[in-house]
């Protein structure tokens, strides 16, 4: 759980400072039993000077009718909502993957009141230091490790690589999937080519009767491929611009979160695209050479 400073007003949104305490001991199913004691009083509005103030995550939110100005009970327990605290702000966490299948719900305090509420003052399990623009990573956690006995300081890089390994193992396997998905598609290709290049030994075998060049039929016939090949890349990004929209406005919707699912970027359509080109035109070369070097006779079906 994240722990802030308080807005400056009741309905200005909730900031987060540089430096942010977390303890894993804080999650919403064991600190905060709101679904058990949650209180909302009536005419509270002159004890909301002296309560602490509470950022409440938009899910719980809705799920419970919080707004702004509401009162709660919090406690450690079912049977220890003692602690009042007011609805400051109601905000959106950052989508994250990792979060997005768990059931949990969060609120934010400052420091002081969560350590009040949990009896442990000045401890702490985590906590995170931004560091100004310019200032390196690794000198700073060498630093820090120098300053002090009990603790030990990680790059957030390093952490957010240990915690995406699931992540990676996933993008690996739909980097394999990727590939035999192109590998037949190519072969697929090419035996269409080939099935269209062969409706086509009449028209061949009467332009190499009449002196048509074999350059000429090739170009022709090559040509021809590389509009299919375009016209195949506009309507395959259509299609994937459809389908990843349709994609993300379900998911979006199953699991009331702003995560993008389907990401298409400019550099997969390009890598698409050229791709859809190479092949389109190897394909479409090899179904052309084949016919071109075969005798006029055979493609007339006399040899």
């Amino acid at each position: 759980m994240n722990h802030g400073s308080a807005p400056a007003a009741s309905r200005v949104p909730y900031r987060i400072p540089d430096v942010s305490v977390v303890n894993h001991s804080m999650k919403l199913s064991t600190l905060i039993r709101l679904s058990c004691g949650l209180a909302a009083l009536a005419n509270a509005g002159h004890l909301e000077a002296q309560l602490p103030a509470v950022a409440v995550e938009r899910r719980l939110a809705v799920e419970l009718a919080l707004r702004v100005g509401d009162t709660l009970r919090l406690g450690t327990a079912p049977d220890s909502m003692r602690t009042l605290a007011v609805v400051a702000a109601v905000y959106e966490p950052r989508p994250d993957p990792a979060q997005i299948t768990k059931e949990e719900r969060y609120v934010r305090l400052h420091l002081a009141d969560l350590a009040a509420l949990l009896g442990a003052p000045d401890r702490v399990d985590r906590f995170g230091i931004g560091l100004v623009p310019g200032v390196p990573v690794d000198s700073a956690v060498a630093r820090l490790e120098r300053n002090a006995f009990g603790y030990r300081a990680y790059p957030s890089a390093t952490i957010a690589s240990s915690s995406s390994q699931t992540f990676l193992v996933v993008s690996r396997f739909h980097r394999a999937i990727a590939v035999i998905t192109i590998v037949a598609s190519a072969v697929f290709l090419l035996c269409i080519m080939l099935l269209k290049v062969e409706e086509r030994r009449m028209d061949a075998a009467v332009m190499r009767f009449v002196g048509v060049r074999r350059r000429t039929i090739f170009g022709a016939l090559l040509l021809e491929a590389v509009l299919v090949a375009v016209l195949g890349s506009v309507v395959g990004t259509v299609l994937a611009f459809a389908a990843g929209a349709a994609t993300n406005a379900y998911y979006r919707r199953f699991f009331d979160t702003a995560l993008t699912f389907s990401l298409i970027t400019p550099g997969i359509v390009l890598f698409s695209v050229a791709l859809s080109l190479a092949l389109g035109v190897a394909a479409g070369a090899v179904a052309a050479w084949r016919l071109v070097h075969t005798p006029p006779m055979v493609l007339w079906g006399r040899g």
